[in-house]
């Protein structure tokens, strides 16, 4: 598979669950679909991780590790996010 074919993959995954968010934020608020947003990547982060080991005292021994390389993994998603929304804020504020 091609780099492209995947990465066009992942882009349709994102914006999927984006339009979902969004769906739900009309209904509700964009506080309310932010904080479902983060509970469900919280707890399918969990289900990730729960399924890689074979033991509720590896999943233990992992939950710091997994902890650790998530939170990592979010921040450096957030300050891209957050750089191209500072790049781009006027265009953003229009839509």
């Amino acid at each position: 598979m091609s780099e492209n074919a995947s990465t066009k993959t992942f882009q349709q995954r994102v914006d999927e669950f984006i339009a979902l968010a969004n769906q739900q934020a009309a209904d509700s608020s964009v506080d309310d679909a932010n904080t479902a947003v983060l509970f469900s990547a919280a707890r399918f982060n969990a289900f990730s991780v729960a399924r890689s080991v074979e033991s509720a005292e590896n999943l233990q021994a992992e939950k710091q590790a997994a902890i650790e390389y998530f939170t990592q993994r979010y921040a450096e998603m957030l300050n891209q996010n957050l750089e191209e929304h500072i790049a781009r804020f006027d265009s953003f504020r229009q839509k």
